[in-house]
C-alpha cells in the first residue's frame, strides 16, 4: 500500500512526529468525511510567485515595485524597481533551486532577485530585471475570474525554499526529512533541490543521487537514490496515501505518461494504455519516489495516466475522494516552454468546470496551487525559518467550492491566513479523520478556515477560457519530459 515521507520543522515550531514509525493517532479511521466535502481535487501548476500572477489583484497583498541589490563601491544598497507587465509565454526560466532561494531571500531583505541566475539551476549570469514582472491579467483571465468568484489565498508559502522535486513531495506528505526528524540535530538530513538526473524517482538510472540539506543550511550532493526504500527512515516515510489506504478512502494521482529514455533498453512510446509500462515515470510524479507504490498494485491504478483521465472519471461517476492532478508540460504555466504554450489557465478552468458542472459539485473542493516561485519576484518574506529549509516563498492558491465563504458582496474572498503546503495536507487529514503524518501538517493552519459547511451551497458558474475540455482530450499526449528544474 502507499507509503511516503516524514519530515517537518524544528526550531521554535512544534516538533515533528517520530521518525521511522507509522503515524501515531487516536483519531477514528472509518473513512467517512467529517464535513459535507467528499471530494478534494488538488490541481498543481508550476513555477510562479504570487506577485507574478496577482501583484495587482484588488485587495491582495501584492506589489507594484520590488527591491534589487546594487553594489556601490565596497558595499551593497537596495534600489526600488517598478514591476512591469509580461506575457504568460516568456523565455525566462530563472533560478529556483535552493541557492537561488538563499540569494533572493537575503536574510529576509527580499532584495536579491536581480542577483539570482538567469538559468534554472547551475551556471549562468545574473538575472537582472527578468524576475521583476507580473503577467498581464488578460493572459491569465481564468485565474482572475476564479479569484473574483471564489477564494484567493495571498499568504500560501512553499514548505521549503527549493524547486519542484521537493515541492511535489511536500504536497503528498508535508516534508522531505529522511533522517533524525523528530528532534533536529547535527545529523538531521532533508532532501532538497532535484536528483542528479531524471526521472526523479525509482525509475532513475542507478547512479542518480539526491541533494541533502542539514540544519545549518549546508547542501551536499550526497543523498540516497531517489526511491524511498533507500531513505534512512524508510519505515516513517509515509504519505497521505498511506493514511487514506489505512482508512479505506479512495485516491488517485493523475499524471502524464512518459517513457524514460535514460535507461538502457527503453525507447519512447506513445502507448500509455498499459497498467505498468516498463519505463514509465515522469519528473513530477511524486509517487514514482515511493517504492511501495511504484512497485505495487497502485501503480497504473491509483497512479493514473494520462492526466486527462480525470475528465473520464468525472463523467463516468468514479471520481475518488482525494485527487492530485499533474499537468503535461504545455499546460503547466512553466516559463520557457519549447511549445510556447499558453494552455495553463484553460487547463485549470477545464478541471474546475468539469467538477462544477457535475453531480460532484455539492460535495467537492477544488484547490489550485503552484509548486514553487520560479525565480520571480515576490514581496512577502517567509514568516519564519526552520531546520528543514523552509518556509519557502509565497505562491498563489485558489480554492473553489460551494462552501467557500464569500467576500465582496457575494463574490471572491481573499484569505490572508498564513498557509503552507502542510495546510492542504492537514485539511485532508482532518476531513477524513486520518490522524497526522507528523510533518509540517502539525504546525500548519488548515485551509478549511475558508469553508462554511452551514451555508447554503453556492451555485457554480462556468469559468470562461480560451481552450475547452475537448481541446485537452484531443491534444496528442506529448512524450517530452517535464520540468527538469
Amino acid at each position: 500500500m502507499a507509503s511516503a515521507m516524514l519530515a517537518g520543522c524544528g526550531g521554535s515550531q512544534p516538533p515533528m512526529g517520530a521518525s521511522g514509525t507509522m503515524p501515531q493517532t487516536t483519531a477514528r479511521r472509518n473513512g467517512a468525511p467529517s464535513s459535507a466535502i467528499k471530494h478534494v481535487v488538488l490541481v498543481i501548476q508550476e513555477n510562479r510567485s504570487f506577485d507574478n500572477f496577482f501583484a495587482r489583484f484588488p485587495g491582495a497583498h501584492g506589489a507594484r515595485r520590488g527591491k534589487e541589490k546594487i553594489k556601490q563601491r565596497s558595499s551593497y544598497a537596495d534600489r526600488w524597481v517598478t514591476l512591469t507587465s509580461q506575457s504568460l509565454v516568456n523565455g525566462n526560466d530563472l533560478e529556483h533551486c535552493r541557492a537561488g532561494y538563499v540569494t533572493d531571500y537575503d536574510n529576509g531583505k527580499m532584495d536579491g532577485f536581480n542577483l539570482e541566475l538567469d538559468t534554472a539551476c547551475g551556471s549562468g549570469i545574473p538575472a537582472g530585471d527578468k524576475p521583476y514582472h507580473y503577467v498581464r491579467e488578460s493572459d491569465i483571465q481564468p485565474y482572475w475570474d476564479i479569484a473574483n468568484q471564489w477564494v484567493l489565498a495571498d499568504e500560501m508559502f512553499q514548505t521549503q525554499g527549493s524547486g519542484s522535486f521537493t515541492a511535489h513531495q511536500d504536497l503528498i506528505r508535508g516534508g522531505t526529512c529522511i533522517k533524525r526528524c523528530a528532534t533536529p540535530s547535527a545529523d538531521t538530513v532533508t532532501l532538497v533541490d532535484n536528483p542528479t538526473y531524471w526521472p526523479w524517482g525509482c525509475d532513475a538510472p542507478k547512479p542518480v543521487v539526491t541533494d541533502t540539506l542539514n540544519i545549518y543550511g549546508v547542501e551536499k550532493q550526497n543523498g540516497p537514490y531517489p526511491c524511498s526504500n533507500q531513505f534512512h527512515d524508510y519505515a516513517g516515510y509515509n504519505t497521505l496515501a498511506t493514511l487514506l489506504d489505512g482508512a479505506g478512502v479512495t485516491w488517485k494521482y493523475y499524471t502524464p505518461c512518459f517513457s524514460n529514455t535514460a535507461q538502457p533498453g527503453c525507447t519512447p512510446s506513445s502507448d500509455c494504455s498499459g497498467t505498468k509500462p516498463n519505463c514509465n515515470g515522469s519528473l513530477l510524479d511524486a509517487f514514482d519516489v515511493i517504492y511501495p507504490v511504484r512497485y505495487g498494485s497502485e501503480w497504473g491504478t491509483n497512479v493514473s495516466w494520462p492526466e486527462t483521465n480525470i475528465f473520464t472519471d468525472i463523467s463516468k461517476h468514479r471520481l475518488p475522494a482525494v485527487s492530485w492532478v499533474i499537468p503535461a508540460d504545455g499546460n503547466s504555466d512553466h516559463p520557457a516552454q519549447p511549445c510556447q504554450c499558453d494552455n495553463g489557465p484553460s487547463w485549470v478552468a477545464s478541471i474546475v468546470n468539469a467538477v462544477g458542472r457535475s453531480s460532484y459539485w455539492k460535495s467537492s473542493v477544488v484547490i489550485v496551487v503552484w509548486d514553487d516561485w520560479g525565480g520571480f519576484y515576490d514581496n512577502a518574506a517567509p514568516p519564519f525559518t526552520d531546520d528543514f529549509g523552509g518556509l519557502g516563498f509565497r505562491v498563489p492558491m485558489l480554492l473553489v467550492s460551494p462552501y467557500a465563504i464569500a467576500g465582496r458582496g457575494s463574490g471572491g474572498y481573499i484569505a490572508h491566513t498564513q498557509y503552507e503546503f502542510g495546510s492542504i495536507v492537514k485539511y485532508i487529514e482532518q476531513n477524513w479523520n486520518l490522524g497526522s503524518l507528523g510533518t509540517s501538517d502539525e504546525r500548519a493552519t488548515s485551509i478549511g478556515d475558508v469553508l462554511n459547511y452551514s451555508q447554503r451551497p453556492r451555485k457554480f458558474t462556468t469559468i470562461g477560457s480560451k481552450y475547452s475540455i475537448d481541446h485537452f482530450l484531443r491534444d496528442p499526449h506529448t512524450l517530452q519530459q517535464g520540468d527538469k528544474d
